[in-house]
């Protein structure tokens, strides 16, 4: 018995890797052990996953392990699919991010990035610590753990081994980079001495404060100009996109109905219409005024539905080109994907997944619904085939050298960049190329969250042996304070910049400045502090382009300084 636990736990010499029970054991214990602690909150705060990275460090002490070799190719694969389900997630909003207000609030976002790097190079001249080790901690301090994937992966590519210090700099600095980050926006707001009711009521009333890409409101015709006009011809005149969704005609107010781009209007007539919330303003001052209208009333014969577009063969498709209000008398009005209502304009392509609010009678809206597909058994069944050709070019790609002048080693994406471009490229193009590219949100998370789980168990258990020595005897306590320095200066830097240069609502700030650091924790707590969703908006805007500035700046300060 006594000898069948030791092989279980501590391997069998005689086995490879000391046997796959062996093995799976130890990674199964280390995630379960890592998740229930990462459930614990301290103060409402809580290090999540990361807690993995930290009882895989105390098996390793404790001379539970596995072989290196199955060690390395666990955790390169869990990295793979950790950095590919990123790039599904965020690729589509990716290029999106750089449009009108967005630009700015990711030039901040670059401003935090940009002064961790420098500060990272310049205590690594300062301090003379190995630039292996001052990645780890500026990972650690950023909460970045794709960046920590990408400089481990890195390191191995240019010198064949594995840099446990990268993993222990990372631990280390880790629980101060969530404190510090919450403690660098509370800062902020006694340094900017604001007043949160006013800062609150004034994040309601900008673009997007309420955190909604679109609106809808009842307006009157008033304006005598567009009078006798067709529908169709009013964007061409104002530069507005928007959709009418109903309308009741001034001479029948009874009545109402869904237009056509051939309605004709008249002075007097009321409209339910969705819009941008950027353009709500010129578009009221254009037609006429907003007015108080029950659209829903018992005697209306017309209904409103969220369809789901599961139908392949629509993947990619413009959506005029389904011609739906012709054919069926409905109209489409708004289109929800990845939780983000967009305007149902003639030229937008849908993609699978994507909700549509369809406006018409029942039996209309019924067609409508066959002509989409409407099947949630269809998007349960996952589409394989695509994130497995995605992970080999990613891969392929990854693992192609750039010669650049004067770098003396060739430049690698590698196995954390290479997956995240592909996933990006993808995930935002494959639907013009009509390649289905939908994962249901609970699939992509599943497929992260297990990569994630296994790259950071494997992490621990390769820093785990010397951990202790290194932190109490090899000077590792100071990491500790670099890691601090790496956290609060880039935000208090970038916090001024967006504030007194471009003039950022202050919860939008704090959720940019989470987003900059990749720290969920934070956004919670900026979350917190409003009841609107400005934190929210501003996190999601500069996520994608900073989790692949991280990924990439990690490699390049290995690639430039080893």
């Amino acid at each position: 018995m006594i000898e069948f636990l030791e092989n279980m736990f501590v391997g069998n010499p005689a086995q490879w890797g000391g046997g796959v029970a062996h093995s799976v054991l130890i990674l199964a214990l280390v995630v379960a052990i890592g998740v229930m602690f990462g459930k614990i909150k301290i103060a409402g705060v809580s290090f999540g996953v990361t807690w993995i990275l930290f009882i895989g460090i105390v098996f390793g002490c404790l001379g539970f392990n596995i072989n290196g070799h199955l060690l390395h190719f666990v955790k390169e694969f869990g990295l793979i699919l950790f950095v590919y389900s990123v790039g599904l997630q965020v690729g589509p909003g990716f290029f999106s991010a750089f449009r009108k207000g967005g630009l700015s609030l990711n030039v901040i976002a670059m401003v935090v990035v940009a002064v961790g790097v420098l500060l990272t190079v310049a205590l690594h001249y300062a301090t003379g610590l190995p630039i292996t080790t001052m990645v780890g901690i500026l990972s650690g301090a950023v909460t970045n753990t794709p960046g920590l994937g990408a400089a481990q992966q890195t390191n191995s590519d240019l010198t064949g081994v594995d840099a446990p210090e990268i993993a222990m700099a990372y631990a280390v600095a880790y629980p101060l980079g969530v404190i510090g980050c919450i403690l660098s926006l509370l800062l902020m707001r006694y340094i900017f001495r604001i007043d949160m009711k006013k800062e609150e009521a004034a994040a309601m009333n900008v673009e997007g404060g309420g955190g909604q890409a679109v609106s809808t409101l009842s307006l009157v015709v008033r304006n005598v100009a567009i009078a006798g006009r067709r529908i169709s011809e009013l964007e061409p005149l104002m530069g507005r996109h928007f959709v009418v969704s109903r309308i009741c005609k001034a001479g029948n107010p009874d009545v109402v109905e869904v237009p056509t781009a051939d309605t004709v209007l008249s002075v007097g007539d009321k409209m339910l219409l969705i819009a941008k919330v950027s353009d709500v303003e010129s578009i009221v001052a254009f037609i006429g005024e907003v007015c108080e209208m029950r659209w829903d009333s018992d005697s209306s014969q017309l209904i409103s539905r969220r369809v789901l577009v599961t139908r392949p063969e629509l993947n990619g498709r413009h959506l005029s080109s389904l011609k739906i209000r012709n054919n069926l008398g409905v109209n489409i009005t708004r289109i929800n994907r990845s939780g983000v209502d967009l305007v149902a304009t003639p030229h937008l392509r849908l993609q699978m997944g994507d909700r549509v609010t369809i406006v018409g009678s029942e039996l209309a809206v019924s067609h409508a619904e066959k002509v989409l597909g409407n099947s949630m058994k269809r998007l349960d069944h996952p589409n394989l085939i695509p994130i497995f050709i995605g992970i080999a070019l990613g891969c392929l790609i990854g693992s192609i050298p750039f010669a650049f002048p004067g770098i003396p080693q060739p430049v690698k994406l590698g196995l954390a960049g290479g997956p995240l471009i592909v996933a990006i490229l993808v995930s935002r193009f494959g639907p013009d190329c009509k390649l289905v590219t939908y994962t249901t949100m609970s699939a992509n998370l599943m497929i992260r969250e297990i990569g994630i789980s296994l790259f950071l168990a494997c992490v621990g258990l390769g820093a785990g042996d010397g951990f202790v020595d290194t932190v109490v005897n090899g000077g590792g306590y100071v990491w500790i304070g670099y890691g601090v320095i790496i956290t609060v200066v880039p935000l208090l830097v970038a916090g001024f910049v967006g504030r007194y240069v471009y003039g950022v609502n202050y919860f939008k700030l704090i959720g940019v400045l989470s987003g900059a650091m990749t720290n969920p924790p934070a956004l919670a707590y900026s979350n917190e502090q409003t009841a609107c969703d400005s934190p929210s908006v501003g996190y999601a805007t500069v996520y994608p382009l900073t989790m692949f500035l991280r990924v990439l700046s990690a490699q390049l300060l290995i690639i430039f300084f080893m």
